[in-house]
């Protein structure tokens, strides 16, 4: 948290209390917590009662060389120096631009062909939205100029402690876990040479974050760091203090980020209870005690500095720090512990602690031996640490195609369950039941999992062998070799599913819902048709024969404009109608238009198709004569806007 720094304070505009009320407001809330409990320069580890330690979250596995996920893209480069960078990317989670700054490794220049590894450092509480604290506040630019790694540094998140929102909160969509972990890593490999060894930093805020995401997203990080972190969120008075703290910075209310304090997601994203995931981790904690230090002003007694809501925050990061290294060592798992007898809540005790934990962070990432290979890690697959059970478990007991299970079952939004494995994450609802969703699909449905709602079938292949398919509550995503992974909602999914599916005379989707040429409306086009649909009327169908003449007359755009009808049958043979005209299709004539005018006029005056002329066999075309089409048995040819018909 950065809610009462001495230096570079930044709130929220929000309209609330007066910036000095607030804060002697939100000290006194801390300190009426912290009554029951003695602050000393050294504070027992059992004053604060601590959750049940059996409860453990099992981590989503990391792979070693993520791939780009649908939607996310890099909008802008911004270049301060030759090694500090801003890059701007759109979350598809979030809906939003985010701006993440990177300081390039030393020898990024000097050696094009070198990875390096990376360092997150997360941000407190008050992250602004145009720079990450620690360039606001600390020396980290000018520290890590002869560092040969790229540090990461996230801009934004007020308040989110890093993780994935249940609800929308303030004029934000927080899901920073997801960005994180999921949409950032792709781009970090792909564009800026990171390799595969990644550590996390983080203060207050983000060092309750920088012990859950690797907690939770186990093999992603080699070292994870917290400075004055919270690092249990439900051990007694955590939430109640959680709740001031995100109200204070900013209006934002906790209940939207994990719901009520008897919501398992305040458990799920517990660094004490996730504590043994965290095993194989390089760990590193910090703490003061509150009590007035080198960086801090005297306040109007002894000892006791005038940054009262810094010294009672620190007291909460002192209590939950103990009570999280004291568990690791009942764990047997090593941690580096730096407890100062000192210090509150603020900037210049964070950059004395970058600088010390620099030493243990090198060795983790293996900076020293960037440019040379290294050793690939043991697979955490060795050691699966989660439970299958209920709904889920039996799905996964009668497919057998799943894998291990790499997390526990995970609560969502609507009391819904999601349990990733191996090979396939599997979903749950009490009103759809179990059923897991893989692959390429899988990465449709995670940028679309608002849009398409629950899954309501399993990966299933479609009957001709070629493709498979989930169906979802508002939508299904259907894959081929061919076409890749293709969405299909609303009247688009009911018109193909009134046709027969993919086995029907449309095939399978070649394209997502799409914006047509002319920007009038929406169309989706299939391997033998188009759906198209606007704002004011209901999707209309061009198939088959008639569908690829159509494209080749320029569809929407060209001379005929857009489908006013679905195919109308005429004996053997068919037609549709469009804005400007009509394409008629019969199996010994094929498809041809005839447009609005004089030629459909004199056509329709001998009856159509029924009549002497028959179907046509051509489109209309010029001659010297004047302008003509060609008929089954005759002509009819248009000079001077008089038309005449020819038979014959």
């Amino acid at each position: 948290m950065r809610p009462l720094l001495q230096r570079g304070d930044e709130g929220s505009t929000s309209r609330r209390l007066p910036a000095r009320q607030r804060r002697r407001q939100f000290a006194m809330c801390a300190a009426l917590l912290l009554a029951p409990m003695t602050l000393a320069t050294t504070v027992a580890p059992s004053a604060m009662a601590t959750p049940a330690a059996h409860y453990a979250q099992a981590p989503t596995l990391q792979p070693m060389n993520p791939s780009p996920v649908p939607g996310v893209r890099v909008e802008r480069v911004d270049r301060f120096t030759d090694r500090h960078v801003a890059l701007w990317i759109y979350s598809p989670s979030m809906d939003t631009s985010i701006q993440v700054q990177l300081l390039l490794a030393r020898d990024y220049h000097a050696e094009p062909q070198w990875t390096f590894p990376a360092l997150y450092l997360l941000d407190g509480l008050r992250a602004r939205d145009d720079q990450n604290g620690w360039t606001l506040e600390t020396d980290a630019i000018d520290f890590f100029r002869d560092k040969n790694v790229n540090v990461v540094l996230p801009v934004g998140g007020e308040s989110s402690f890093y993780a994935d929102w249940l609800e929308p909160n303030n004029d934000k969509k927080y899901m920073w876990e997801t960005f994180l972990t999921k949409e950032l890593p792709p781009i970090l490999h792909n564009d800026w040479r990171v390799n595969d060894t990644k550590g996390v930093l983080g203060l207050s805020m983000g060092g309750t974050a920088a012990m859950f995401l690797p907690a939770r997203n186990r093999g992603m990080f080699q070292f994870a760091g917290s400075l004055s972190g919270y690092l249990s969120t439900t051990s007694y008075g955590m939430q109640r203090a959680i709740k001031a703290a995100v109200f204070d910075a900013g209006g934002y209310n906790s209940d939207a980020m994990w719901g009520t304090p008897d919501n398992s997601l305040w458990k799920e994203h517990d660094p004490y209870l996730l504590a043994r995931n965290l095993r194989g981790v390089s760990l590193y904690l910090s703490a003061g005690t509150g009590a007035q230090g080198a960086h801090d002003r005297a306040g109007f007694m002894p000892g006791i500095p005038d940054n009262s809501a810094g010294m009672a925050l620190e007291v909460l990061s002192r209590l939950t720090t103990q009570n999280f290294a004291s568990r690791l060592k009942d764990l047997k798992i090593p941690a580096s512990v730096h407890f100062r007898n000192t210090g509150t809540h603020s900037w210049p005790y964070w950059q004395s602690e970058l600088h010390a934990a620099w030493p243990q962070i090198a060795s983790a990432l293996n900076v020293d031996s960037v440019g040379l290979n290294r050793p690939v890690a043991p697979s955490v697959l060795d050691d699966p640490t989660c439970e299958v059970e209920g709904a889920i478990g039996e799905l996964a007991q009668a497919r057998g195609d799943l894998g291990v299970c790499l997390t526990d079952e995970r609560t969502l939004r609507g009391g819904t369950k999601r349990q990733e494995f191996q090979y396939a994450t599997a979903y749950w609802s009490p009103d759809t039941g179990a059923h897991m969703v893989k692959g390429e699909i899988e990465k449709v449905y995670s940028a679309n999992t608002r849009d398409l709602g629950m899954p309501t079938t399993s990966e299933t292949t479609t009957p001709d062998g070629r493709g498979s398919f989930n169906h979802f509550e508002n939508g299904s995503v259907y894959w081929t070799q061919q076409h890749g992974a293709r969405m299909v909602v609303d009247g688009f999914r009911d018109l193909w599913a009134a046709q027969g599916w993919e086995s029907g005379p449309m095939g399978y989707p070649v394209s997502d819902v799409e914006n047509t040429g002319d920007r009038k409306g929406r169309l989706q086009r299939f391997e033998n048709a188009g759906i198209f649909a606007t704002n004011r009327g209901g999707p209309q169908l061009v198939v088959g024969e008639i569908w690829r003449h159509y494209q080749e007359l320029g569809r929407e755009t060209g001379e005929l404009g857009w489908p006013v009808s679905d195919e109308h049958v005429i004996g053997e043979g068919r037609f549709s109608e469009f804005a400007n005209g009509n394409i008629y299709w019969s199996p010994e004539t094929g498809a041809w238009a005839v447009l609005k005018g004089e030629i459909q006029d004199a056509w329709a005056e001998t009856g159509h198709e029924t009549g002497v002329l028959g179907y046509p066999v051509g489109d209309a075309h010029e001659t010297p004569e004047g302008l003509r089409q060609n008929f089954q048995r005759g002509h009819i040819i248009v000079v001077d806007g008089e038309a005449e018909v020819v038979t014959g």
